[in-house]
């Protein structure tokens, strides 16, 4: 059998590295999977979509405090000078830490302040509280609450989180395989004795252990000789079984370097070159539909390639945003002299000196391993620069600690479970989650106006106008520059037991029926609307029982509701609904996004807003929600 002959290709291109990544992706179609993980098996995984609680946590009314569960009402004669005594089984009962505490018992006094009389008999000298000592339904975790979104990164605290909230088996993304080829007539293993002329082949290794950090599943194959027919067979096989295949070295333009003329034979390739120092030699092709990249020899080319090209395809794959660095300000201490045309990546040491971040370049050969285990961060130099003076500023990627960019949007106000969903689309187009905070439309405008938050959701009826959150910012908020952003439209109603076993149907039914009502914060808007109800009905606070008790979000009043055969709670429909209740249409109102103007004409907030007003995303609340999205109402100006 006559070898076939490759002829030496000379001239590389010169592609820019972005057009060449972007080419890239459009080739790549993976075949996504997914998989269902227990819990306890999932850290390091990404979610494959957004993860609800299955049940409460606590998921019953728990004693906070070993002692004695009484009824509240029953102690308010108790006092020093009158002391109360209590009968076990008909007045009281005890409990320990965690134990339920059963209805009709609402309050829990400590066995510290309780005397023993005798087997059946307790006294008390003070009276409890409704509530006191108590961990209600889903003080922790309330149950449909969302845990994490789709493309999050499961840690160990988060393992906790699902396997309290009984949350034992999830899906997650499937790992990408990605096979690591290294070639070379030169290479020997760790374990063989390295004579001259032989090198240890280390890079499939550090390259196999950046595919798992990135996400990837890598298999590292054997060592490939620079023989045409042992490529090709190791190329075939890995592209029958891999969703990405990484061959290491051979890409250049030398006498032994045949990876481009194989992938060309077998395939097909994008591009064969790109324009940077170090990396210049990069093959990008496919393979049987599976990507194939062809990567330099020389350590920190390598390393650099395989962050570029590879590390973007597994989080395409896995649905997910490439990770970026930090980056810092810096002083150079020397002169950097580069080349037009290439992106010129540096390797820099940094040191902190009277208040001035000073860095140095390091080697810049890209053979020299310990440049990278020693860089503090990375200079990149543009195409169209010859290099930096000494003394200039310039801006360097960290990496050394390496940390994580801050993006989050922070939204404090009122609670609605749109949020979550608009925090999960944000998360997979964007890659910025939205960090929310439950506290009320009031306590929303005031973070607004203290500037502790990006954007606050509030849905303020005014009584005297009987409009909507306007009248409130312009009271609260006179002399900033803010935006009021119309949002949604949704029903309040009350949230009852299935069957409604009170029969109520207004709020003048709750206290005729002595009804438990499960209320919300104030300065919530569904507080404000209640109140209003009440006083419409000629009625007053002392008459609802239960009143003062508050909850911080609809779901955990739907989850006190569900808990309780006589409560009832005003909230939105979709609590309602994930909590399996009734619910009985109160109201139509306005919930509006406040936020500064300058966050408003921002990046993110044009994010936000677009995200908002797309297509999708408006589907997705009217099938899921039920809401419609005010996509043409105009924004007001303040």
């Amino acid at each position: 059998m006559v070898k076939k002959h490759y002829n030496r290709k000379i001239y590389l291109q010169d592609k820019p590295r972005s057009e060449a990544l972007a080419e890239l992706l459009t080739h790549f179609t993976p075949k996504r999977e997914t998989e269902e993980l227990h819990s306890a098996q999932v850290c390091g995984r990404i979610t494959a979509r957004p993860i609800y609680a299955r049940h409460s946590m606590p998921h019953y009314h728990a004693s906070a405090m070993d002692g004695i569960a009484v009824k509240a009402e029953d102690t308010y004669a108790a006092h020093e000078q009158h002391p109360l005594q209590l009968k076990h089984n008909e007045d009281f009962i005890y409990v320990d830490t965690g134990n339920e505490v059963p209805y009709p018992y609402d309050a829990v006094i400590m066995i510290e302040n309780v005397e023993e009389l005798d087997e059946d008999t307790i006294e008390i000298i003070e009276p409890a509280s409704p509530w006191q000592h108590i961990r209600p339904i889903g003080e922790d975790i309330v149950q449909e609450e969302m845990l994490f979104t789709q493309g999050h990164l499961i840690r160990p605290v988060d393992i906790g989180v699902l396997l309290a909230s009984s949350t034992t088996l999830i899906d997650v993304m499937k790992k990408p395989v990605v096979t690591v080829i290294p070639t070379g007539n030169e290479l020997v293993t760790p374990y063989e004795t390295a004579e001259p002329g032989k090198l240890i082949e280390f890079n499939g290794t550090v390259l196999a252990n950046f595919v798992e950090e990135w996400g990837g599943h890598a298999e590292l194959h054997e060592i490939v000789k620079d023989d045409p027919e042992q490529i090709k067979a190791a190329l075939l096989r890995a592209s029958e079984v891999s969703d990405i295949v990484i061959i290491n070295a051979g890409s250049s333009a030398g006498s032994k370097d045949y990876t481009v003329h194989i992938i060309e034979e077998l395939g097909e390739v994008f591009t064969h070159g790109i324009a940077t120092r170090p990396g210049k030699p990069v093959i990008l092709g496919k393979i049987n539909g599976t990507i194939v990249v062809g990567i330099p020899g020389y350590p920190v080319s390598a390393y650099l390639a395989c962050e570029w090209f590879v590390q973007p395809l597994i989080c395409t794959y896995l649905q997910i945003p490439v990770r970026k660095k930090s980056t810092i300000k810096v002083k150079l201490g020397r002169r950097i002299v580069s080349t037009m045309g290439a992106e010129d990546f540096v390797r820099m040491n940094i040191g902190y000196v009277n208040g001035e971040y000073i860095a140095n370049p390091l080697t810049r050969a890209a053979g020299v391993t310990m440049s990278l285990v020693k860089a503090d961060g990375m200079l990149i130099v543009p195409p169209d620069h010859l290099g930096y003076e000494q003394g200039e500023e310039v801006e360097v990627e960290l990496l050394k600690p390496l940390e994580d960019i801050q993006s989050s949007i922070v939204c404090i106000g009122s609670h609605d479970l749109t949020i979550d969903l608009l925090s999960a689309n944000m998360k997979r187009v964007y890659g910025t989650k939205i960090i929310s905070a439950h506290v009320g439309s009031m306590a929303g405008i005031m973070a607004i106006r203290k500037g502790e938050a990006h954007v606050a959701g509030v849905h303020l009826l005014d009584p005297d106008t009987s409009e909507y959150n306007l009248s409130y910012v312009r009271r609260f908020l006179t002399g900033q520059e803010v935006v009021l952003f119309p949002f949604l439209r949704r029903k309040q109603g009350w949230f009852v037991p299935k069957g409604n076993p009170l029969q109520i149907e207004n709020v003048e039914d709750i206290v005729k029926k002595n009804a438990l009502f499960v209320n919300r914060q104030k300065g919530a808007g569904t507080r404000i609307l209640f109140d209003m109800l009440l006083n419409e009905a000629g009625m007053k606070q002392e008459e609802v029982s239960g009143y003062n008790r508050e909850m911080f979000s609809h779901l955990s009043v739907a989850a006190e509701v569900k808990g309780n055969p006589r409560a009832v709670g005003l909230g939105i429909f979709p609590a309602a609904r994930a909590m399996g209740l009734d619910f009985l249409p109160v109201a139509e109102e306005n919930y509006d996004l406040l936020m500064t103007k300058s966050f408003f004409e921002s990046n993110k907030g044009k994010e936000l807003i677009s995200m908002i007003q797309s297509s999708q995303f408006i589907e997705e609340i009217h099938r899921t929600l039920g809401y419609t999205v005010m996509k043409d109402a105009e924004p007001t100006f303040i």
